[in-house]
């Protein structure tokens, strides 16, 4: 029997190291096979002028649409500003216990909150943002639990407060298809 499988679309330069290194703590968390490729579609049309931000919402709606793979659950990985309606910016969107999700590094890095860069720290944080993603595709909502990868987080700052591991409370609610 073939085991599940997540798929990791990257979108932008990433290092090979840096998918990886999400590749085997998406592994890890979901016991899944991960698979990654690139992928190079035009996101103009997800352009928002007015708010100079991607819509997070029509971008998931064409990565369903576009969809050929028989994995379990895909991610997309991206550099660009995202946003949806009613919130100024996200760290990442997802269908609810779907099969989609998407995670962008754009407001991850220290730069523009003015401190020092710091690639690992950047590192930690997207990995974070991918697994919490990808929670939500398996029906989990958000934890109060405050070490909980599922636990909401509107700053970076909540980002570095937790951990990258679903807690145990939120693991027993996920149920994978063998």
């Amino acid at each position: 029997m073939k085991k599940k499988s997540i798929q990791l679309i990257s979108h932008g330069q990433f290092e090979d190291s840096f998918i990886e290194t999400i590749a085997e703590d998406v592994a890890r968390e979901y016991n899944a096979e991960v698979t990654s490729e690139e992928c190079h579609a035009d996101l103009n049309d997800f352009y928002a002028p007015t708010r100079r931000q991607y819509d997070a919402n029509k971008l998931i709606r064409f990565l369903e649409e576009q969809s050929e793979t028989k994995a379990l659950k895909i991610i997309c990985l991206c550099q660009v500003d995202l946003f949806i309606p009613i919130l100024t910016y996200i760290f990442g969107q997802a269908v609810y216990k779907g099969k989609t999700a998407i995670a962008s590094i754009y407001r991850l890095k220290n730069e523009p909150y003015g401190m020092k860069s710091d690639d690992d720290l950047v590192l930690d944080r997207f990995r974070k943002v991918v697994i919490h993603e990808l929670g939500h595709t398996f029906g989990l909502v958000h934890c109060q639990v405050p070490s909980c990868v599922m636990r909401s987080s509107t700053y970076v700052e909540d980002l570095d407060q937790k951990k990258i591991h679903l807690c145990n409370h939120c693991r027993s609610l996920i149920s994978l298809p063998a």
